[in-house]
C-alpha cells in the first residue's frame, strides 16, 4: 500500500504533466490552469503567476510562459519550468 507521501509524489507528477499539456489541444488552457492552482495552493506558484494561467485558460493555443516573463512575474516558476 503507497504511503501518504507516495500518494502526494504522485499527484505532484500527474499535475506537472498537465501543466504542461501541449498548447493547442482541446481543454489545454483549462487544465494547465486547473494544474496551476494545484502549484498555488502548494505554495510553489505566487498568485501574479496563477493569475496568467487564469487569463490563459480559455485561449488553448496561449502559452502563459512569454507573458508570466514579459508581466516579471514567478520568476521562481520560469525557473522550474526551464524557460
Amino acid at each position: 500500500m503507497a504511503s501518504e507521501a507516495e500518494d502526494l509524489e504522485a499527484e505532484a507528477a500527474e499535475q506537472w504533466e498537465l501543466v504542461n499539456t501541449p498548447l493547442g489541444e482541446m481543454w489545454s488552457g483549462r487544465t494547465r490552469y486547473a494544474a496551476a492552482m494545484f502549484f498555488f495552493k502548494r505554495g510553489e506558484m505566487n498568485a501574479e503567476t496563477l493569475e496568467v494561467y487564469r487569463i490563459c485558460a480559455r485561449l488553448d493555443h496561449e502559452d502563459p510562459l512569454p507573458i508570466i516573463r514579459d508581466r516579471g512575474v514567478g520568476k521562481e516558476w520560469l525557473k522550474r519550468m526551464g524557460s
